[in-house]
């Protein structure tokens, strides 16, 4: 559990803060990362700055409990971002794999993106 809580807490800073590196902080060395189930997997730095870039404002970022089983956690999360001077809701989950040390060794994102503000319904 405590290496899926680093991950969120990094993720939460540096998305909010447009900085990679405590993101890029909690990644192995060779870790595979695939941004979509439809994309092949990229370097988790070239990834976050490339996408921290294209956000204009700091977005609202929210990450739910991780849900942990051994090395593997899956975390919900749901941000608004400003893009091209437009709002956007981005809702996924997140597939970890974490090494001995706690790093992410295998990282799967599965999300939908739809224009406009969408408020994060209530947690059940």
């Amino acid at each position: 559990m405590d290496a899926a809580r680093a991950w969120v807490e990094a993720w939460e800073l540096g998305w909010r803060t447009h900085d990679a590196e405590p993101i890029v902080a909690r990644y192995a060395e060779g870790a595979v990362f695939r941004s979509h189930p439809f994309r092949e997997p990229e370097d988790p730095l070239t990834y976050v700055e490339r996408v921290l870039a294209e956000e204009e404002a700091e977005p609202e970022v929210w990450f739910g409990e991780p849900i942990v089983s051994g090395d593997r956690a899956a975390v919900e999360y749901w941000a608004i971002l400003r893009v091209e001077g437009k709002e956007h809701a981005l809702a996924g989950t997140t597939l970890l794999r974490f090494d001995a040390d706690g790093l992410v060794v295998e990282h799967r994102d599965y999300w939908a993106l739809e224009a406009g503000r969408w408020e994060r319904p209530p947690a059940s």
